[in-house]
C-alpha cells in the first residue's frame, strides 16, 4: 500500500492503476487512518490510506508484533484504555508475577503445594508430588482398591505413572518466600536458608540444656545469650534440668548396650525378608502383612505384621503405624528365649529406627505380643515412611534374632 505525501497546498494522488475501482459504498465503509506529525523543522505531516498504524513500522500483524515484543503489547494496552490520564490495562494477567501463575501451574493437584522432592505425574499429565503420590498408592491398598489420580480418576500405580523432571527442575529454580525473613529466594536453596542462613530463624539459647526456655531469633541469639541468667544459677536449680537430660541419655545408652550384650550371644541368625499384603477372610476385609516361612535355630518361623493394630477404617486416619510380631510356626519342646528386631536391609530402603523386642517361646505361647516398627518422620509419627512403605508392593527388611542358651 503506497503512502501519500501530503502539504499545505495539494496532495498528489496515487497513480488510478494501483488502487482498485471503489464504489460509493466500498469508499465509505474503507478504513482511512490519518497520522499527522509535526516536525520542529518542517511542519509537514503524512497520510496513509487503508493501512493499521501498528503495522507501518514492522509490517506484521498487531496481534503477531505483541508477541514478539512484549512492551509494545503492554504500552499498547495503557493506550487503548481510553484518553484519561491514568495507565489502563487493570486485567489480573497483566499485574500478575510470571513467577506465582507458573508456580500455581507446577503445584501439586492434591496438597497445592509446590514439590520438595520429586514430581509425579498421572497418564494424563496430572501433576502429584512425592508425599501425596505415597499416600494415594497406601489409600488404595488400604481400601482394597486400585489407585486413581484425584483429577482424571485415571489408574495411579509405580508402573503407570513416572517422574516429570522438567517440573523439578522449573519449580526448583522459581522464588519462594522465606517463611521467617518474607525475602524470595530460589526454591532448591530455600531449605538450606532457612535451616542455616536466615538471620530470623527460631534459635534456642545455648544454656536449653541447664533449662533456659528462650527461643528467638537467630540474630538475638547473642545479645540473650549475653544478658541470659541461667549461667548464673546454682548447682540445685540446674540440677533439675539435668536429671531430665539424663534420663533420654540413659534410655539410649540402655539400648546399645544391651545391642553390644547380645553380639556376644552364641546363637545370632539374621534373615533378609518380604513381608507381602493379604486380607481377612472376614466381613471387613483387613489388610495384613506376613512374610514367607524362614528357618532360624532350627525351627520354622514367620514375621505378620498389621497397620494401626487392625483398625476398621484405617485409611481415614492421618497418622499411621506399623506393628509386627514373631511367630512361631513349628513345635519346641524347650522354651526358647528370643530377642529381635527389624531393621534395613541391603534390598530395602525402609528407615527404621532401632528397638529390640523380647519373648519367650513355648509350646502354649508361639506368638509374640504386636510391637511398633519404629519409622522416624519429621513430625515424629512415622506416618509419611509408613505411607511409602504401604505404596510398595511388599516390604523389604533385615531381622536379626538372638537366642539366648539356657
Amino acid at each position: 500500500m503506497s503512502t501519500v505525501e501530503s502539504s499545505s497546498s495539494a496532495v498528489q494522488q496515487p497513480p488510478s492503476s494501483t488502487l482498485p475501482m471503489l464504489g460509493d459504498n466500498q469508499v465509505s465503509t474503507m478504513q482511512i487512518q490519518i497520522q499527522a506529525s509535526t516536525s520542529s523543522a518542517g511542519g509537514s505531516s503524512s497520510m496513509s490510506l487503508g493501512v493499521p498504524l501498528d503495522t507501518q513500522s514492522s509490517g506484521e500483524p498487531p496481534a503477531k508484533k505483541q508477541m514478539l515484543d512484549p512492551s509494545a503489547a503492554s504500552s499498547s494496552s495503557g493506550m487503548s484504555g481510553g484518553g484519561g490520564g491514568g495507565p489502563a490495562g487493570t486485567g489480573s494477567g497483566t499485574h500478575e508475577k510470571l513467577a506465582y501463575r507458573i508456580s500455581t501451574a507446577l503445584c501439586c493437584a492434591v496438597c497445592l503445594d509446590l514439590p520438595k522432592t520429586a514430581m509425579y505425574q498421572c497418564q494424563m499429565g496430572h501433576l502429584m508430588c512425592a508425599a501425596c503420590f505415597t499416600h494415594l498408592l497406601a489409600d488404595g491398598r488400604l481400601r482394597d482398591q486400585i489407585a486413581t489420580c484425584p483429577n482424571c480418576r485415571v489408574e495411579i500405580s509405580k508402573s503407570t505413572a513416572s517422574r516429570n523432571l522438567a517440573v523439578e527442575k522449573a519449580a526448583s529454580e522459581l522464588p519462594s518466600e522465606c517463611q521467617f525473613c518474607n525475602k524470595e529466594f530460589p526454591y532448591k536453596s530455600l531449605e538450606r536458608h532457612e535451616q542455616h542462613e536466615c538471620q530470623e530463624r527460631p534459635t534456642k539459647c545455648k544454656y536449653h540444656r541447664i533449662g533456659c526456655q528462650w527461643r528467638g531469633p537467630h540474630h538475638e541469639t547473642t545479645e540473650h545469650e549475653r544478658n541470659c541468667l541461667h549461667p548464673q544459677k546454682s548447682g540445685y536449680e540446674v540440677m533439675a534440668a539435668l536429671e531430665a537430660h539424663d534420663v533420654k541419655i540413659k534410655e539410649e545408652k540402655k539400648m546399645f548396650s544391651t545391642l553390644i550384650d547380645l553380639l556376644s550371644y552364641e546363637k545370632i541368625i539374621f534373615n533378609d525378608l518380604q513381608m507381602k499384603p493379604y486380607r481377612t477372610d472376614e466381613y471387613v476385609h483387613k489388610l495384613f502383612y506376613e512374610t514367607a516361612r524362614f528357618s532360624a535355630f532350627n525351627q520354622q518361623w514367620v514375621v505378620k505384621a498389621r497397620i494401626n493394630n487392625s483398625q476398621r477404617d484405617p485409611h481415614q486416619s492421618n497418622d499411621r503405624t506399623i506393628t509386627y510380631q514373631l511367630i512361631l510356626k513349628t513345635k519346641t519342646s524347650t522354651p526358647m528365649s528370643i530377642h529381635f528386631f527389624a531393621l534395613k536391609g541391603p534390598f530395602s530402603d525402609m528407615k527404621v529406627s532401632t528397638q529390640i523386642y523380647k519373648h519367650e517361646f513355648t509350646e502354649t505361647s508361639t506368638e509374640s505380643d504386636y510391637y511398633v516398627l519404629p519409622l522416624p518422620d519429621g513430625n515424629g509419627s512415622g506416618s509419611s515412611e509408613c505411607n511409602r512403605m504401604l505404596a510398595n508392593k511388599g516390604i523389604n527388611f533385615r531381622l536379626l534374632m538372638f537366642l539366648l542358651n539356657k
